[in-house]
């Protein structure tokens, strides 16, 4: 999975700052489902957050003990904060979410083998950080190609619209 870090030059409509976008989880899974979910976070990897580094390759969520948890989110280390010993930059990272949401993605992580992967991470108004994440399947190599193709056939008919004017 591939992650763009962005910082503040990228903004979502309703004004919130996006982070990181996991650009290749769409082509890789089919999303059923998306949730939005805080993050529990010491200040140390807020700090690196709000200097826009950051990524979500790789990432995914892990039920465990009735909570769901983000594993392999890589915040680098804030340099300014080493005296704090900073924190671990791969370490998991607790997903702040309803209990029957929880629940819900437990059993379909469970029972049906489907996996949630977070979407993009991004701060709100209120300088709060939020992952969205997606209830989702992997998808086959057909379907990859056929994602594939819709793009180009989308891309050549955009083009060929603005050609003829």
């Amino acid at each position: 999975m591939s992650s763009k870090s962005g910082g503040a030059k990228r903004k979502l409509s309703d004004g919130s700052k996006i982070i990181a976008d996991n650009r290749k989880a769409r082509f890789n899974y089919s999303i059923s489902e998306t949730f939005e979910a805080g993050l529990m976070l010491v200040g140390s990897e807020v700090k690196s957050l709000r200097a826009g580094q950051g990524s979500l390759n790789d990432a995914y969520a892990q039920a465990k003990d009735g909570e769901l948890f983000l594993v392999n989110l890589y915040i680098p280390s804030y340099l300014q904060a080493a005296h704090q010993q900073g924190h671990s930059t791969r370490r998991p990272r607790k997903l702040l979410l309803h209990k029957r949401e929880i629940e819900k993605m437990s059993a379909a992580i469970t029972r049906q083998g489907m996996t949630v992967v977070p979407l993009k991470m991004y701060f709100t108004d209120k300088g709060r950080v939020k992952v969205e994440i997606g209830l989702a399947q992997g998808k086959k190599m057909a379907d990859k190609r056929e994602t594939i193709k819709a793009r180009s056939w989308a891309r050549d008919k955009a083009r060929l619209l603005r050609d003829k004017g």
